[in-house]
C-alpha cells in the first residue's frame, strides 16, 4: 500500500469534515501530497489534524473520509471492525422474513465505496455475496477486503437470513460511479463457482435473482419493505406496475388478492422473469398482463384510450446521474406522475418513487404536487416511503437517503 500522505484544506473549508461528512471535493483542497489511491491525513489550513481517508486524484470527490480518530490506523483491523459493525447492525434489526439483505451500505456504514448484498437460496442452502468496489480506495484494497468478508459474514452473524452451507463471492463492480473514479467495470467471480440463478424468499414469496446480469446486484433490495406496504392497498384492485423489472410489486399485489396486474417494462427478459416469479408462487397467470415497451409511451396510450386503474406503482430508474441532469429529471418525474394520476380512478392509490439521490424528498414532493395541479386532482399523502432498514441513512451524509416515495390517495 502507498504511504500516508496529507491533504491540506483551503481556509474556511473544514466545517464539513468536522461535521463528519465523508466527502471532500477537489475545490476544498489547497494542496495534496499523496499517492493516487493512498491514505491521507486531512489537515485544516492552519495544520490541525482533522480526519483520515483515501485519495483519488482523478475524481471530483478527491478524498473519502474513514476515521476522525487520529490514533486509528487504516489497517486490516480497521476494515474488519467496520465490517463487523455493519453486519452487527443488521443482526440488531427486527427479524424480517427474507433470505436476502444489504449487509454493507458504503458511506452509511463507514465504508465508502464498498457494497455487499447477501442472497441465500433457501432451496439449495447456498449463498452468494455480491460485492461492489465503487471507488479507487476500495479498488486498491479489494484483495484484502474480499478475503475479510467471508470471515465476517457467516450464518451466525446474520441468523435472520437462514443458514447456508457454502458462500460464494461475486463481484458486480459495474456501476456508473466507477467511470467517475477513473476505473473500468469488472464483473467476475471472486471465490466459489460462477453463480447460477438463485431463488430467494421475501415475506413468504419466492423471487428469481440473477446476480450476474440483473439490475444493481440482482434484486432491488431497497424496495423490499415497500412492496409489502403497497400490497395492502391492492386487494380487489386493478393494478398498474410501471417500470416493473421482474414484477416484485405485482407479485406482492396478486398475493394480496389484486383483481389484475399489468406489468410494464422496457425489458422483455425482465418481464419473462416476472412471469416465472408468478409461477414460482402459484399465482394465477391469467390475472397478469405484461407489456414490453417505453413506459412513458405505454402510459400515454392507456391515457388516450381512457383506461383506468385502482392502484398505480411508479418505480422508475434513476433520472439524474449528476447535478446537470436534475432539472431534466424533475421534468421526467412530473411527466410520469401526471400520467399516473390520469390513469387512476377517483380514490385510487398512487405509489410513486424516485431513486435519484440528487433529487431530495422535498423537491420530489414539489414535483408530485406540480403534477397534481396539472392533472386537476386532489392528492393526499397517506405515507412517506423510503429505503429498507438494511439500507441505513447516515445523518452526516444525507446523500445516502436516495430512495424516497409517497403512497398517495388521488381523488
Amino acid at each position: 500500500m502507498p504511504e500516508m500522505g496529507t491533504a491540506r484544506l483551503k481556509p474556511g473549508r473544514e466545517k464539513s469534515v468536522i461535521n463528519r461528512h465523508p466527502w471532500l471535493f477537489s475545490g476544498a483542497l489547497a494542496r495534496v501530497e499523496a499517492e493516487h489511491g493512498g491514505d491521507v491525513d486531512v489537515l485544516a489550513a492552519d495544520g490541525r489534524w482533522l480526519a483520515r481517508g483515501y485519495y483519488n486524484a482523478r475524481s471530483q470527490i478527491q478524498v473519502r473520509l474513514l476515521t476522525w480518530d487520529q490514533d486509528q490506523p487504516l489497517d486490516a483491523g480497521f476494515w474488519r471492525a467496520r465490517m463487523q459493525r455493519a453486519v452487527e447492525g443488521r443482526r440488531r434489526l427486527p427479524a424480517w422474513n427474507s433470505s436476502s439483505a444489504r449487509l454493507i451500505n458504503a458511506e452509511s456504514d463507514g465504508l465508502p465505496g464498498l457494497v455487499a448484498d447477501l442472497y441465500v437460496d433457501r432451496g439449495s442452502a447456498e449463498a452468494v455475496l455480491v460485492v461492489q468496489a465503487l471507488t479507487l480506495g476500495i479498488e486498491v484494497r479489494r484483495q484484502v477486503l474480499y478475503e475479510l468478508l467471508p470471515q465476517v459474514i457467516t450464518p451466525e452473524a446474520v441468523p435472520q437470513l437462514g443458514t447456508w452451507g457454502r458462500l460464494s463471492v461475486y463481484e458486480r463492480s459495474d456501476a456508473d460511479t466507477r467511470r467517475l473514479e477513473g476505473m473500468e467495470s469488472r464483473v467476475e467471480p471472486v471465490c466459489g463457482p460462477e453463480p447460477a440463478t438463485l431463488t430467494v424468499s421475501e415475506d413468504g414469496l419466492a423471487f428469481e435473482v440473477d446476480v450476474r446480469s440483473g439490475h444493481k446486484t440482482g434484486l432491488y433490495l431497497d424496495q423490499s419493505r415497500n412492496r409489502g406496504v403497497v400490497a395492502r392497498h391492492c386487494t380487489g384492485a386493478e393494478v398498474l406496475n410501471a417500470f416493473a423489472y421482474t414484477g416484485g410489486f405485482g407479485v406482492h399485489a396478486l398475493r394480496a388478492g389484486a383483481r389484475s396486474v399489468t406489468d410494464v417494462d422496457t425489458s422483455a427478459s425482465a418481464l419473462a422473469a416476472g412471469r416465472r416469479n408468478l409461477l414460482r408462487n402459484d399465482l394465477p397467470a391469467q390475472r397478469r398482463e405484461e407489456v414490453a415497451g417505453d413506459v412513458f409511451q405505454v402510459l400515454r396510450r392507456y391515457r388516450d384510450a381512457g383506461r383506468l386503474f385502482d392502484v398505480v406503482v411508479l418505480d422508475p430508474p434513476k433520472f439524474a446521474q449528476n447535478t446537470r441532469q436534475v432539472q431534466g429529471a424533475t421534468r421526467g418525474y412530473k411527466d410520469i406522475n401526471l400520467l399516473g394520476m390520469a390513469l387512476l380512478r377517483p380514490g385510487g392509490v398512487l405509489a410513486t418513487f424516485s431513486c435519484s439521490g440528487l433529487v431530495s424528498a422535498d423537491l420530489f414532493q414539489k414535483v408530485v404536487f406540480g403534477a397534481a395541479v396539472d392533472a386537476d386532482r386532489d392528492v393526499q399523502i397517506l405515507e412517506p416511503l423510503s429505503q429498507a432498514p438494511d439500507h441505513p441513512v447516515l445523518l452526516s451524509f444525507p446523500e445516502s437517503s436516495y430512495l424516497k416515495g409517497f403512497l398517495c390517495r388521488v381523488w
